[in-house]
This record gives C-alpha cells, structure tokens and sequence, in this order.
C-alpha cells in the first residue's frame, strides 16, 4: 500500500488538473452487455451489476494470458498458477464456485478442481463480462462466487478475413495465433489456431522435502509446457431471422518436468502431464417478432488427463488379467489415464417482450456428466445429472426503477430438488445508479469431491485426499449494494457484498486409518515422511465479505486513468473431530487488499501511425493459507506498447507491440513447495507482430474516422 496510495494521490491530482479538458471525448456510454439478465443491456442500464474488460482494455494492456489479463485489469481475482491449473479465486471462494462462460456456454474440465485456462485464446476475446455472486437465474449451480462470461470476436465481414499474431518473450514465451474467416452468402466458417509455450523458471532452488532442505533443487516454480487448440465455427442464415451454427475444438496440452537431479530421490518426476480436450455442439437461434427470439444449444465435451511416464515406474496399473495392482511397471513412452470427464448438455431458452414494459426469460437445461477414473475412483467410473428449470422477468414500469426477480428450479440425481429465487433492483437518477441485489445458490457435490482419491506431496508431508459419498449439498446466500456514477468522462461504483454458504466442502485432516485398505501401502513410503489423510467435507458454515472499488476518469480524448481496490475478508467453521470443537479458519488464499492502476495514452501521429501506452500496477497483501505458511505481498509494475499501422479503408493493417512485465524486477524466493505470493519470474521482456487483412462488402462502408484500434 505504500506505493499504491502516493500512485493514487498523484492520479486524482492530475484527474482534478484536467477536469476543464476541452478535447472532443469518445463516448463510452454505449457499451453492451448481457451476461447480467441474459438479455441485451447499456452497461449504464444493466440491472445487475456488472464488471467490463473491453477490447480497447485488453488491447492497451497487452496479457499474454487469461490469467494476466483478469489480474492485471480486474482487483477482484487472485491467481497461483501450477501444473494442476490456474488456482483462480473470486471473492474469497476457489475454482468450483466460479463459473467460466466462453459465449455463454460453461467450459469443461479440471485436474485438482482447478480449470486449465490455457484452452481461452487471449488473441479472440471482444470483452469479458463478470457478475458477482449467484445473481442470475440463468446460470446453474456453480455460479455461488460469480460468472465470468467471455465474449469472442465475430467475424463477420461478408469476405475474407485473414490474422496472424506471433509473440516472443523471455524464457522462451511463445504466443501464436491465427485466423481465418470467410463469409459468402448465407455462410461464414471461422477457424481459429492458437499455440502457447514456455520453457519455465525457477524462482528459488531451496525445496523442503524428505524431512530435509535441497539446497538445489530442480524443481521449477513454473515448468515447462507446450499447448495448443484448433477451433471451427459454421453457421448457416437460411433466412433473415433464422440462424444455424456448428462448432468444435480440439486442444492438446503437455507438461514437462524434471528429470534429473542430485537428490534424485526427492526432486524428480518420473512422468510428465498431457492433458486432451475436445468438444462439439449445434445449435440455432429464431428471431420470432421485435425482440422475441429462441435458442437451442447441444453440446458435447471431453477433458482427459494423463501421466505419461519418463522412466521405469511402479504405480497403479491393471495386469494383463485385468486385475488392479499398486505396482505396475510403466516404461517410457507409455501413458496412464488419470481421468477422463465427459459432459452432455443442452439448453433450450427463450426471450419474450410482455405488455407492462416486461421481459421475460424462461428456459429449459439439461447435464449429464461422466467420470471415468480407473486408477483415482474406487470402481472407476461415476456419473451425474442435473435438470433445471428457470424464469426471469424484468419490469421497468416505472423510468426510474428496474426489478428483475427471478426463480431456478433444480434437480440432482443424487441430492434432489431444490428452488433457487433471485432478486434484483436499480434506482436511476441522471448518471446515478443504485442497485441492490439478493440470491439464493445451490450446488451438489462434483463426481470428484464424492469419488476421487489422490496423492498429493508438499515439503516433508504426504496428503492422500479422498472423495466422500456422505457429502451434502451446498448453499448460499448473496446480498450485494452497489452505488454508481458513470458520466462521459467519470466512472466511479463502490459496492458492498456479504456471501454466506452452509455446507461448503473442504478438504479436511481425518486419520490415516479412513484411508483404504486396498491402496494404503502404496503411499507409507519409507518411514520419512508425514501421512495426512484429508476428506472432502462439509464445513458448518462460511461467509465472505468485503467491498469493490473502481473508478474510469477519461482526462481527454487520448489519456485515461484507472483503478481497482478490493476488500476482502473470511470466516468458515470447521469441525475438529480429533478434539471435538468447531474451529474458526480463514478459507485459504484469501487477501484482505487487492488493487490495480492504470495510465493509458494513444496518439494518432500520422493517417497511418497510432502509438498507444499504458502503465499500470497490481498488487496484493498477503495470502493466508492454514498450512506451510503464507503468501508474501507484492507489488508489480508493468509498460506495454502499441504501434499500429494503416489506413482504416485498406484491406491490411499492422500492430506492433513491445513491453516490460515486472520493470522492478520483484521476485518471491520462498522455499518450495511453500505458497507464493506470486509466481512472477521477474523482468520480463516481449514483442508481438500481428497483420490482419479483410476484404469483403462491409469493409467498403467504414468511415475514415475508423481505425484499426477502434473496428477491434
């Protein structure tokens, strides 16, 4: 905070100088979203409150990630990327309570409850919408912490549209993206390409682990990896109010770890990761009268994640009769499946304009979710299903007043029914907002937390987390007030939240003796290390609560301000069942202050040369975690570059970017395995190239006021 507060002193200092700028502003009073109500919305009008990162955000600041870009633009999200994924949080609560939407529609898939982000392509996002809390009625039972909607690019220019991006950087950082569009009457197909690689740092060569420090570890803090995805998009108008659309995607990624090493016995991996994911659906939207329409989406996905090993290794494995044993030999070159979740869903939805200035929503949704686990469940495959039935109404019949109420009936195969209602409230006065909100989230316990059973090493302890078929299901309870200024230069909101959850599932410590019988040898290894056996289970209660700050100050045409400060604290019970008490915790990696800053300038010097800047910083406080200590707090800053080329009305355009992540160098040099503050590696330098060429109809009509940063 001592760094941030004098940055912020001095940014409302110059906002004041400027408050008389007399320069022509760009309106920003007309950016829409949807994810809120499910239904278009003027951001300034949108009932529920929501959070945009916009093109022209994503553009200036130049993240090579999802992570980056959630991190660096938003004060609400914390991120400790790993192997395992990105170890997202959204207000005090993790992955499985946060839900992802790529255009509306849930990604698929994790290893450890953490989501592989890699399978978003930063390259193809038009905006990021976020609601927090379980706000919608829309949206299922993993929405408790909120949804993060990301909205992509639609390339729809009646031609040709070709891109290409390439972007380098230190250690190796490789960031590819291509795409190709074409659209010729009543088709448009886009097929996008994306390739990510690193080669990986370590931050520290101290490791705790066999009950001893390696002084010189070969463990990375980030390992090395390699993925990439090839995506398809057809759709077919037959007529004008009636669309058709086909999509998949195939995504592959391979994590590479040690493999020598002097402390051979504690530091190496024998086996690196591979993670195969894939997806299909169809769907079609019909455009009825005004602004009645009906979508039907079905989709199909696939995420699989396996070992594949480096070297002879004795691990779980079936002999050639097809009986388990905890020792079977793996060469290699061979692979192990881990797991293999694969999801059926479709959702049938329908907006519809009511006399009385209503809008109803109303739709229809079903999941069928599979698990297949041979060496991780205790009979190899589970499955589950959820049915939902939902409705959401908006009233205006009043200008000043907006009441969206809503109700989401849902059904589980194994925890039965349960009404979720939804309430939500805007007050309007000129540029003034005040919105209110209240939400009820229910959500079953994943085939994971009711099944899986892993090893998992830190330091000098070994954690065996087991599934429980005993879970209950969760709830919660939302209440949010937000106040909001947004005027043509000033954008300020303040907003308050408390979340509370009865029955979240938690890992938990039990005995070593609830481990079963069948595999406990496998994992006492030779006497130096520590068992800890933990369960997923239901903590008595819990709650979240704190407060979000961002405020927009556009000084003139070409300099705006930014920044973002979060709030933040947690309280859950536990039960002690070795003592026999209820035990107050902070739900682990929980920072109490979060916030970000920004400065961005563009300039267009020539018809054909626009150079844009952005400074920005982020930071945090520390992060508790109940074991091996906690997160150092840190601050980092961060100056990346644009520089476009060409005219608006010709066909091809140029941009080249050039940054410095990190410019003070900061680095955590906590011992591993133990929590980090942050996993930066430093300074790190980058440059990216992208050409785009389109050539189609609509390319003809655009204004030379256009240009290249503002069509994206």
């Amino acid at each position: 905070m001592k760094y941030f507060l004098p940055v912020l002193i001095v940014l409302m200092s110059l906002c004041a100088m400027q408050m008389h700028a007399q320069e022509e502003l760009t309106d920003t009073l007309k950016e829409v979203v949807i994810t809120g109500t499910g239904t278009q919305h003027l951001l300034k009008n949108a009932p529920v409150q929501t959070e945009v990162i916009t093109r022209k955000m994503l553009d200036s600041y130049g993240g090579k990630s999802i992570e980056e870009i959630l991190g660096g633009l938003t004060a609400s999200f914390a991120f400790n990327e790993g192997d395992m994924g990105s170890q997202i949080q959204l207000g005090g609560l993790g992955n499985s309570y946060i839900l992802i939407l790529i255009d509306g529609k849930r990604i698929h898939g994790d290893v450890g409850g953490e989501n592989d982000l890699g399978v978003i392509d930063p390259h193809n996002i038009e905006r990021i919408e976020i609601v927090k809390g379980a706000q919608s009625a829309l949206y299922g039972s993993d929405a408790m912490a909120g949804v993060i909607n990301i909205i992509t690019k639609k390339h729809l220019n009646d031609g040709i549209y070709l891109e290409n991006t390439t972007r380098y950087g230190s250690f190796n950082d490789l960031r590819q993206h291509n795409g190709v569009g074409l659209s010729t009457g009543k088709w448009t197909s886009y097929t996008n390409f994306q390739l990510q690689h690193t080669d990986g740092w370590q931050n520290t060569s101290e490791e705790y682990t066999e009950a001893m420090i390696v002084p010189d570890s070969r463990n990375k803090t980030v390992n090395q990896y390699t993925n990439w995805q090839v995506s398809e998009r057809l759709t077919f108008q037959p007529v004008k109010n009636l669309d058709f659309y086909a999509d998949g995607s195939y995504y592959i990624k391979n994590i590479n770890r040690p493999t020598n090493g002097k402390y051979a016995s504690c530091d190496v991996y024998t086996y690196d990761l591979m993670y195969r994911n894939a997806s299909a659906s169809v769907g079609g939207k019909w455009q009825l009268r005004g602004t009645d329409v009906v979508t039907l989406d079905v989709d199909w996905n696939k995420h699989a994640y396996y070992y594949k090993y480096t070297d002879t290794t004795l691990a779980d494995g079936y002999d050639p009769n097809g009986n388990f044993t905890n020792y079977f030999p793996y060469f290699a070159g061979q692979k192990n499946l881990q797991s293999d979740q694969q999801r059926v869903m479709a959702h049938l939805k329908g907006v519809f304009s009511l006399p009385y200035e209503n809008q109803l929503s109303a739709g229809l949704e079903y999941r069928y979710d599979y698990l297949n686990a041979p060496m991780r469940t205790a009979t190899g495959t589970a499955d589950d299903w959820t049915a939902a039935l939902y409705v959401q109404d908006e009233f205006n019949l009043i200008s000043w007043l907006n009441v969206t109420a809503g109700l989401r009936l849902n059904e589980n195969g194994g925890f039965g029914f349960r009404a979720t209602p939804k309430l939500s409230t805007m007050f309007s006065l000129g540029d003034f907002r005040l919105r209110m909100g209240w939400s009820q989230g229910f959500k079953s316990p994943t085939t994971k937390e009711l099944h899986y059973r892993y090893l998992h090493a830190m330091g000098s302890s070994i954690f065996f987390n087991m599934g429980n078929t005993d879970l209950k299901a969760q709830t919660s309870n939302y209440w949010s007030t937000g106040l909001e200024y947004r005027g043509n230069r000033l954008t300020v909101s303040v907003t308050g939240y408390l979340n509370k959850l009865d029955n979240m599932i938690t890992l938990v410590n039990v005995p070593v003796s609830e481990i079963p019988k069948d595999i406990t040898s496998s994992y006492m290894g030779d006497g130096s290390d520590e068992i800890i056996a933990r369960k997923y289970m239901n903590m008595e209660d819990a709650k979240t609560y704190g407060v979000d700050f961002n405020m927009s100050y556009k000084l003139t045409s070409e300099l705006t301000l930014g920044g973002n400060y979060s709030y933040l604290d947690t309280k859950a019970h536990v039960y002690n069942s070795k003592y026999e008490t209820l035990d107050e915790v902070t739900i682990d990696g929980m920072a109490h202050h979060k916030w970000n800053a920004s400065f961005t300038w563009n300039h267009r010097f020539a018809p054909i040369y626009r150079i844009g800047v952005n400074l920005s910083t982020r930071g945090s406080s520390e992060r508790f975690y109940q074991n091996n200590g906690n997160g150092k707090a840190f601050q980092i800053w961060r100056l990346n570059t644009t520089h476009d080329f060409g005219r608006s009305e010709k066909p091809v355009s140029y941009r080249v970017e050039l940054g410095v992540d990190n410019i003070f160098n900061y680095v955590d040099r906590t011992m591993h395995p133990y929590h980090l503050g942050t996993t930066s590696a430093g300074t790190t330098l980058y440059a990216s190239f992208s050409i785009k060429f389109r050539q189609g109809k609509k390319i003809n009509t655009l204004t030379k006021k256009q240009n290249n940063y503002d069509e994206e």
